[in-house]
């Protein structure tokens, strides 16, 4: 958890999805409030998770999805032989969430790996299949896709004082691991 007595939350509000966007809306909070002196985090409950920690709860979801779904993760074992998200070179992040990506950041193909994991299985398949909504070419693309697995803790969303905002347009199904990942996410400062 984040230290309170040395950061604070700049307000109530969720940065919402950058995707492609990242680097240059880091750079911008860089600039705004100087490197090192910002970070994003999640509000979980009344808790300020850093990003490894949110990571967990996402892998968590997907964990639980996958003890109500084993027919999809037979599926995905059967015929993957690793998964990716936005390049096939996500692969190389293994179990790493600190991997996140040069260009933007891919949480879902790190934390089906690590349930694969830690369901003691492996894949067998011979295909790369990418995790990535409709923009996959297989059918698990958007059956896997973190805006349609259900977050398994739904009384941790938040509720940014900008929802409406950030989900207007969103690509995920209220309830998912995406919308506890957006809804929680918060800009935090150092404290003078």
């Amino acid at each position: 958890m984040l230290d309170k007595n040395t950061w604070k939350i700049v307000n109530n509000s969720s940065p919402g999805y950058v995707g492609s966007h990242r680097n240059e809306e880091w750079a911008k909070r860089d600039k705004q409030y100087g490197k090192g002196n910002w970070q994003t985090v999640w509000l979980v409950g009344n808790d300020l998770l850093e990003y490894e920690k949110v990571c967990q709860l996402y892998e968590d979801a997907y964990f639980e999805y996958f003890k109500q779904r084993s027919e999809l993760l037979n599926h995905l074992l059967e015929i993957a032989s690793d998964v990716y998200d936005d390049d096939p070179s996500n692969v190389k992040s293994g179990f790493d969430y600190s991997k996140r990506g040069d260009a933007r950041t891919h949480i879902q193909d790190i934390a089906v790996r690590r349930c694969v994991k830690r369901f003691r299985k492996k894949f067998k398949g011979k295909q790369l299949v990418q995790i990535r909504d409709r923009a996959g070419s297989h059918p698990l693309s958007l059956a896997l896709s973190p805006g349609q697995v259900p977050f398994h803790k739904p009384g941790l969303l938040s509720n940014p004082d900008n929802l409406k905002e950030i989900t207007k347009d969103a690509w995920w199904l209220p309830g998912s691991v995406e919308d506890f990942y957006q809804r929680a996410k918060r800009i935090c400062i150092k404290r003078d």
